[in-house]
């Protein structure tokens, strides 16, 4: 006890001689760019200021007790999360805290999400990670604003963790800050969709939305009708003068063109690293990648003051001391540290490596001071790259203790240049501390092999295809009633009472004048879409050949996928096996069927298929749905890319193709797919309805037929193209997603996932969903012609527009209820005016 009294003294007289502020870490930026951060007290305390090389931010917000990019004690750190923990559980009240659980994000809040949890101490902590584990199943995913790719993974190894019963269990979300908002609230609707709860609460250290943002809270709660509670512990802004982003990316380029030296001249004598045995507690998982619970929690807490004793011989009385850990790797190596500060005298700091580049300047009024660089050593999912270290080198440290899991315990961890290597330059004793990389237990062995599930469905049986052309991978619903009227299916999508799989739209039945359009569009792009037909499938023979399998994604991708196997019969003689499978935004492909397929042809031919592109939403989901079985390839093969979101399309042009403009009547008679717990169980394939009745108005044939007739008449235009694009750069481009983010601000719809950009997403608004208004490309042509009548019959307005990407744009009625104004949206715009910013919010 007088060891542990003594330390404390010393580091209590520490922190008086630290409470004296000679110069605030964002005086550089602040005095360069006339960036002003307002806001509490004790803001500036908690923040500093960098700049890094973003064409949309060019500050950043560098927080002093986040530990991650700025060294800080270890109990600092640890402190600020469980204080923020012990608010929620204030907040929740005991019953509600013990039903919490408590998601952080990768990987810059994973560590704070862990404190948070502490705080709480009786809730399951799970945070977001970027590392696919092989066998683990995903339980959601989602993105970060303006990424290209999924940022997050949600890999519990229960999967049960998530889930709400009877809408309880709060879910508490932690981020470092809580900026613009967009990021947390599309998680929390992602999340809402599969695990839909009364309650969340959101946590970060610092409140920095601007005045425009604040109100997003109270329209969001009303909209998932949960309560929505924010807890931080401080709030300000950043004011951002007229050409800051100019200003910001101009300065950057200066210091990068003609750096000042951003790390001090290593040393020559360079230490050799060494590694220490830590006896981490077995069963005890390294973090929250894969959960960690309050039995963990006890397990780590017993055994934390033997590894720090260990760490405390091994640095032989060094004075000044740097727990350093790894990416998303923050909590382990902080509780070490907090343990360390425990059990030594030593002045004891905590930090982390990152992938996030950042200027650093040498000076005092600026909070990235020195920058170490070196390549990644964990085998990244995203490749290989650069990792940072900041304010480390020239910090004055007589020891660091690097602290990495198992799974980056490599060669290019212990390689010249490598991490090691670089710490070693620059203090005088490098420890290696590795944490054993936690394997969840396998997943129990299904209890019905992928051999016993049903075979495929064929026409005329089901569909009004062809036996041959299509096995449907579906359960046969067609008695069951699952059609429910457009509103109220609207009403119960947006307020989260519903999933959209769940129930079916009435089907639509066209007039005579719709379907002379269809007819008529049919006849004038057949050649174009038989081209498009012959361009894409002659690329899937080229890179995935010799015959490939078809899996098409029901109910788009099935006609496509009918033509490309018509196009290979017919030039080549090759009889593709083709499937139609389900899958579901927010709830992932069927598994079932990808048993099947997996039990009956080799997974690596599978070629996944599919109509059109949109803003890739389904791109996404199935990439992410897919990692959890070996052999598939996540790439998407499309008639049309006009999203920029695969690399094996016919065109990425937007056009008209016919398809789209009916359901089922010109899908074999099929429904859209279901889902729905008390249909569909666990060895049960997704559902779908065949629609005997409508056979009369069904021009399924007739589509498939008119666009193979043209197969010959574009065979050299289809050689020359298909030869080009296979030695064109082909890679996705997300121009479409980077428009639908701009199309949800500026109309102030705040949720990408009510956009629908391009001609067939457009059509299946028109159709399916409750539209606002329709975006029209100004001086688009025939393509546009069914929208219009469409949008005519509906009472929607069509607004041309300049510069739009796409030929036309839907969008979802963005706050509908039956008391909605239909297309006027002036209940939206009521509604929005009434929000206030009050910091817990109940959705009706």
């Amino acid at each position: 006890m007088g060891g542990r009294t003594s330390a404390r003294t010393v580091r209590e007289e520490r922190r008086e001689e630290e409470a004296v502020d000679v110069k605030w870490s964002g005086d550089w930026v602040a005095e360069r760019l006339g960036v002003e951060l307002v806001g509490d007290g004790e803001l500036r305390e908690l923040l500093g200021l960098a700049l890094r090389r973003n064409p949309k931010r060019a500050h950043l917000l560098v927080s002093n007790v986040l530990g991650k990019h700025v060294p800080q004690r270890p109990s600092v750190v640890h402190g600020a999360g469980h204080e923020l923990g012990e608010r929620v559980r204030d907040l929740l009240g005991e019953t509600e805290a013990r039903r919490a659980v408590v998601v952080g994000y990768a990987e810059t809040a994973t560590g704070l999400g862990h404190a948070v949890a502490d705080g709480l101490g009786v809730a399951p902590y799970l945070h977001s990670t970027r590392r696919p584990v092989e066998g683990v199943a995903q339980a959601g995913g989602f993105e970060e604003a303006h990424s290209h790719a999924t940022s997050h993974l949600l890999l519990p190894e229960r999967p049960d963790l998530l889930s709400a019963p009877d809408r309880g269990a709060p879910l508490v979300l932690v981020d470092d800050e809580f900026s613009t908002g967009n990021t947390v609230l599309n998680t929390i609707r992602a999340l809402h969709e599969r695990y839909p709860r009364d309650r969340y609460v959101i946590v970060a250290l610092v409140d920095m939305r601007s005045e425009a943002d604040r109100g997003k809270l109270a329209v969001f709660a009303e909209e998932i009708g949960a309560r929505v509670d924010l807890v931080t512990r401080a709030r300000g802004t950043v004011r951002l003068p007229d050409g800051v982003l100019e200003k910001g990316v101009a300065l950057v380029a200066a210091h990068e063109e003609h750096p000042p030296p951003a790390e001090p001249e290593p040393r020559k004598d360079r230490p050799v690293p060494v590694r220490v045995e830590l006896g981490w507690p077995a069963g005890v998982p390294d973090g929250g990648r894969h959960g960690f619970t309050p039995v963990h929690r006890a397990a780590l807490e017993a055994a934390l003051p033997d590894m720090a004793a260990r760490l405390a011989d091994a640095l032989d009385g060094a004075r000044r001391v740097l727990v350093l850990g790894f990416e998303e790797l923050m909590y382990a190596p902080l509780r070490l540290g907090t343990a360390l500060e425990d059990a030594t005298t030593a002045e004891v700091r905590y930090s982390t490596t990152t992938r996030s580049p950042v200027l650093a300047v040498d000076d005092p009024g600026y909070a990235i001071r020195t920058r170490l660089v070196f390549p990644a050593h964990d085998d990244p999912a995203d490749g290989p790259g650069e990792r940072y270290a900041y304010n480390v080198a020239g910090a004055g440290f007589d020891a660091v203790v690097a602290v990495v899991d198992s799974a980056a315990d490599t060669p290019a961890l212990h390689a010249p240049g490598g991490l090691l290597d670089r710490l070693a330059a620059h203090t005088d004793r490098v420890l290696l501390a590795v944490v054993p990389s936690y394997v969840p237990s396998p997943s129990p062995v299904e209890s019905q092999e992928a051999a016993m599930l049903s075979a495929p469905l064929r026409g005329p049986a089901f569909s009004s295809y062809a036996a041959d052309e299509v096995g449907w991978l579906l359960q046969d619903l067609s008695d069951t009633t699952l059609e429910a009227p457009t509103e109220e299916r609207e009403e119960a999508i947006q307020s989260g009472g519903a999933h959209y799989a769940e129930s079916l739209p009435v089907e639509y039945q066209p007039t005579a004048q719709y379907q002379e359009l269809f007819r008529g569009a049919l006849d004038t792009s057949a050649a174009r879409i038989a081209r498009a037909v012959g361009t894409v499938t002659e690329t899937v023979l080229a890179e995935r050949g010799p015959r490939p399998v078809l899996a098409s994604l029901a109910r788009a991708g099935t006609p496509v996928g009918v033509l490309m196997r018509r196009w290979a019969l017919h030039r080549h003689g090759i009889d593709l096996p083709h499937y139609a499978v389900s899958i579901v935004r927010g709830r992932g492909i069927d598994a079932n069927a990808l048993r099947w397929l997996a039990a009956h042809h080799d997974p690596a031919d599978v070629v996944f298929v599919d109509g059109w592109t949109g803003k890739g939403a389904i791109t996404r989901e199935l990439a992410a749905a897919v990692a959890e079985f070996d052999g598939f390839d996540p790439e998407i093969a499309v008639l049309a890319d006009p999203g920029g979101c695969v690399r094996t399309y016919g065109t990425r042009e937007d056009f008209l193709i016919p398809s789209a403009c009916l359901n089922s009547t010109v899908s074999g008679l099929v429904s859209r797919t279901v889902l729905r717990s008390d249909l569909v169980g666990p060895h049960d394939y997704h559902g779908a309805k065949y629609y005997r009745e409508l056979a009369g108005t069904d021009v399924s044939g007739l589509f498939l037929d008119t666009i193979a007739a043209r197969f010959d008449e574009v065979a050299d235009a289809v050689d020359a193209e298909a030869k080009e694009l296979l030695a064109a750069d082909r890679a996705p481009t997300w121009e479409g997603w980077a428009a639908v983010e701009r199309i949800s601000e500026e109309y102030g719809i705040h949720d990408v996932n009510l956009v629908k950009p391009g001609v067939g997403e457009t059509t299946r608004v028109l159709l399916r969903r409750v539209p606002w208004k329709i975006l029209a490309k100004r001086g688009a042509g025939a393509d546009l012609a069914h929208v219009r009548l469409l949008a005519e019959q509906r009472g929607v307005p069509v607004e041309e527009v300049d510069g739009l990407p796409y030929t036309c744009v839907g969008l979802i009625h963005p706050r509908y209820t039956r008391g909605a104004t239909g297309a006027s949206g002036t209940a939206v715009s009521a509604v929005a005016e009434a929000a206030t910013e009050a910091p817990a919010v109940t959705g009706k």
